[in-house]
This record gives structure tokens, C-alpha cells and sequence, in this order.
């Protein structure tokens, strides 16, 4: 999968993968969406991005946790 929306600039961030060279983290973008917030308060608090760089940011980031296993506890 090739995302065009998300950048890695070892120059910027530390090299933390961001939407469009904007200094606004995917982690920021996901975590909002984790904590319930909708994309219309999303795209209220960071009115550079756009609705795709969302779901960019989610698919991205669902592919990243593809490539390792997290631990978890059992319930």
C-alpha cells in the first residue's frame, strides 16, 4: 500500500510520521479518533488537514500494527 499522505522527514519530528509534512504526528490524528472525537472536531482543531489525510492516518496506522505483534493481557 503507498500513502501519499503521510511523510517521514528525519528533520522534522524526529523523523515521526506526519500528515503532509505538517508538524501534526499520524499518533496525534489516531489518538483523536480513539478518544471519540468526530471528523468534523478533528478537522475544527488542525484546519490544515483534510478528511482523506484521516483515513489515511488510520490506515496507516492499522498497516503499522500489522508489521508486529503488541502484548496483551489476558482478560
Amino acid at each position: 500500500m503507498k500513502f501519499t499522505r503521510i511523510t517521514v522527514e528525519q528533520d522534522k519530528m524526529g523523523g515521526i510520521p506526519c500528515i503532509r509534512g505538517l508538524r501534526i504526528p499520524v499518533t496525534t490524528i489516531v489518538g483523536m479518533v480513539a478518544n471519540g472525537m468526530t471528523e468534523k472536531e478533528i478537522l475544527e482543531a488542525y484546519p490544515d488537514i483534510k478528511a482523506e489525510d484521516i483515513r489515511e492516518a488510520l490506515l496507516y496506522a492499522a498497516e503499522a500494527v500489522k508489521e508486529r505483534q503488541i502484548p496483551l493481557v489476558a482478560a
